[in-house]
């Protein structure tokens, strides 16, 4: 066993239902098998390490740890922070001009007495782990760094399942479960319900099949004009397969024309090249993150989706619902406590033993929950659209099936 005396968590990026149990689940690890080990938490992520600003974890926070996982959100908080991006740091006052922000986190890390960094978050938070790491490595610092993926767009290779994307897609049904009703309140209504997913089609279908669940679990009462058929899901438009606007105008007119309304779930990602590319031509600038990301809210795919259609459906009122931070804030489902906790466990054990990595379902080793090596672990992952229970979502809505961008099992 590696002698540990001392730990630290952060989480960073996006929120996602998994990050608070993800702590939570982790400090009552520690606190059974290995209660010497003194932890703190750093505050904003990457921005608290650079700062040097963290909390302790107190013996009533071990105490009652395991109710940080009925909770959503991160009670430490997070940033985007990406340690490579120099330019960045230096912008944001988070070190001096001439500093290396690796070397700063690494040193902040040896000054606050940190053997493991436990990192929570999605690709960008843990590639930025992957290179702390490397750095940490190839300089000889004496700790190691152990993450946990997050992120609800479930597109982090090599992880079979991200945490929390169960939950973001069930809290995302039920979130349109309320807002379709809004169909009722003009004829000729399209609604459409942006998901999150920059580059993954996952959750937008994955939210698509749960509320299709929800509404057949639902009494409706036709003889009063209260349909499944007006409140069901009629066009599913995901980041890996191209929208023909004129194609799918004729086949969803006659939905128009019948009952009075179209509900489209489309991912945030989708068509966002041809958005962009529009945007340019016009002498738009499209601004981006500190990863280098395009700002989707600048972008906006749902409108843009809602007003070609619009016109060409003819309908009366266009509304965009966006569930994304409902859905990403909420506390984990009962599925997904049990994969944090797994994967929590794990990572204190891999902590223990000196094992680097990000751990999860490995979908190269049969869904093993293990420590992911570093260098396997990136984003942009695809959805695989050839999933069988996609294309049967499909062809329940009569959709045709999309013809592939790219795609990954």
């Amino acid at each position: 066993m590696k002698d540990v005396k001392k730990v630290a968590f952060l989480t960073a990026g996006g929120l996602a239902p998994c990050l608070s149990s993800s702590i939570g689940f982790l400090i009552d690890e520690y606190t059974k098998k290995a209660p010497h080990v003194e932890m703190i938490g750093y505050i904003n992520g990457y921005m608290g390490l650079l700062k040097g600003e963290s909390i302790p974890v107190t013996d009533e926070v071990r105490k009652n740890a395991l109710t940080l996982t009925k909770h959503g959100g991160s009670p430490i908080g997070n940033s985007r922070v990406k340690l490579t991006n120099v330019k960045d740091c230096v912008k944001r006052g988070l070190v001096k001009e001439g500093e290396d922000p690796l070397k700063v986190a690494a040193d902040q890390l040896v000054k606050d007495g940190v053997d493991v960094l436990h990192t929570i978050g999605g690709d960008d938070t843990n590639t930025t782990a992957a290179d702390l790491a490397k750095y940490l490595a190839t300089n000889n610092y004496p700790l190691i760094v152990v993450g946990l993926p997050k992120t609800i767009d479930n597109d982090v290779y090599p992880i079979k399942q991200s945490l929390g994307a169960w939950t973001a897609a069930e809290e995302g049904a039920r979130f349109f479960m309320n807002v379709v009703k809004e169909n009722s309140a003009n004829p000729r209504a399209l609604t459409i319900h942006e998901v999150m997913g920059r580059n993954c089609g996952w959750l937008t279908y994955k939210t698509a099949q749960y509320y299709r669940k929800m509404l057949k679990r639902t009494k409706f009462l036709p003889g009063f004009n209260l349909t499944m058929e007006r409140q069901d899901v009629h066009a599913v438009y995901i980041h890996e397969s191209r929208i023909n606007f004129k194609k799918e105008a004729e086949r969803l007119m006659p939905i128009m024309d019948k009952w009075d309304s179209v509900n489209i779930f489309v991912s945030e990602g989708a068509g966002v090249d041809d958005i962009i590319k529009e945007m340019k031509e016009r002498g738009e600038e499209v601004p981006v993150d500190a990863f280098g990301h395009p700002r989707l809210d600048k972008v906006n795919v749902g409108q843009y989706v809602g007003k070609r259609l619009g016109e060409l459906l003819r309908a009366e009122k266009v509304q965009v619902f966006k569930s994304g931070y409902f859905a990403r804030s909420a506390a984990p489902n009962k599925k997904d406590l049990e994969l944090i906790g797994k994967c929590a466990r794990k990572a204190v054990e891999c902590a223990l033993t000196g094992v680097s990595g990000v751990v999860g379902p490995d979908e190269n080793k049969a869904a093993e929950i293990r420590a992911c090596e570093f260098e396997r672990v990136k984003g942009g992952k695809p959805f695989f659209v050839r999933k069988g229970s996609f294309r049967k979502l499909l062809d329940e809505i009569g959709q045709p099936h999309p013809r592939k961008r790219r795609e990954s099992k």
